[in-house]
């Protein structure tokens, strides 16, 4: 399956943004949540990375637009530990409901 591939830059790169994600193939039990949480702290970003039941991971981060690119580039990257087939993610105005970035 392809990769989700991230949209260019935008002029208001600054502007804080949420990044909802899940993310599909080889995702549990390989410290992907781990090394996410390190990426994203990296970041500067706020939010959390979780295991869902069906296999997949989701996550959600906030921080200015031009990080929260960089993550989206690295979770469609060959950089991620295991195997990612497939990233779903959507943009949306950051609400401000973390403090920090944790893996549940």
């Amino acid at each position: 399956m392809a990769r989700h591939e991230g949209s260019s830059s935008d002029p208001s790169d600054a502007e804080a943004v949420r990044l909802t994600a899940r993310v599909f193939g080889v995702v549990q039990g390989v410290g992907f949540r781990f090394w996410t949480m390190g990426k994203a702290e990296e970041l500067g970003l706020t939010g959390e990375v979780k295991n869902l039941a069906d296999g997949s991971v989701a996550l959600v981060a906030e921080g200015p637009q031009w990080n929260i690119h960089e993550l989206r580039a690295w979770l469609n990257s060959d950089a991620t530990p295991g195997r990612v087939e497939r990233v779903e993610d959507s943009l949306s105005p950051a609400e401000g409901s973390f403090r920090s970035f944790r893996a549940r």
